[in-house]
């Protein structure tokens, strides 16, 4: 798995954004650092209004036609702007999408308004990151480290209206005596568009966790205490 940051950028001079020069030159500078002769799944990140549509997904068409890509993927985008990618591979006769990389976890859930359902009916599998909810879901309410007072998107994990749910999080982690990360992760890996969602683990515990999460079936009524908790919000975070 390989992701065009921003839009394939920032990882050579190609420069940024979704054209057709761009995309080549940042695919075949992945293949450089991966050392490899192709990629499973290619993710473009975010939704590039500069460029139109047509140009992108002939594109990365192309690199599933060369063998480089097996797979596309994309990322953190509205859903509309999603479907208008997927319906112009489908009018060229190109490459859909299979993947969608996004925001998802027990405290950020407004992607199930549209991009999920979607996902669902596309047969696109979900791999969101933030899991964890930038490990805001894997401690007590009380409980800070040092990223959560120093990253600025961990703080926005700290609002008032998100305690609920993390508190429900401990509870059911309490009565299961399992850590919090687990029964997190195991709120996510429960919903059926989820293919895997993406682990950002920095000590060997994390591993451990996430490994015991996929054993962790939670009851319905387990599930029902930590979605009753949440409160609709906007699509911030990307």
């Amino acid at each position: 798995m390989a992701d065009g940051d921003g839009g394939l950028s920032a990882m050579g001079p190609g420069g940024s954004g979704l054209s057709r020069k761009a995309i080549l030159e940042q695919a075949d500078a992945s293949l450089r650092r991966l050392g490899t002769d192709y990629i499973d799944v290619y993710y473009i990140h975010r939704f590039d209004p500069e460029t139109p549509v047509e140009e992108t997904m002939a594109a990365l068409h192309s690199l599933v036609l060369a063998g480089k890509v097996r797979y596309l993927g994309a990322s953190s985008m509205w859903a509309w702007q999603f479907a208008k990618l997927q319906h112009a591979a489908v009018l060229g006769g190109w490459t859909t999408f299979r993947a969608m990389q996004d925001q998802y976890n027990v405290l950020k859930r407004e992607e199930e308004r549209d991009m999920i359902p979607m996902c669902l009916d596309q047969g696109v599998g979900l791999t969101p990151y933030s899991p964890l909810a930038k490990g805001r879901a894997a401690r007590p309410w009380g409980e800070q480290t040092a990223r959560s007072s120093s990253d600025r998107a961990a703080v926005a994990f700290d609002r008032d209206t998100d305690r609920p749910v993390v508190d429900a999080v401990q509870a059911v982690a309490e009565a299961r005596q399992v850590p919090m990360a687990q029964v997190a992760l195991a709120w996510v890996l429960s919903k059926p568009a989820v293919s895997c969602p993406i682990v950002g683990a920095t000590k060997p515990h994390h591993l451990v966790d996430a490994v015991a999460a996929l054993d962790l079936t939670l009851t319905d009524g387990e599930i029902a205490d930590l979605e009753g908790r949440y409160a609709p919000q906007d699509n911030f975070w990307w």
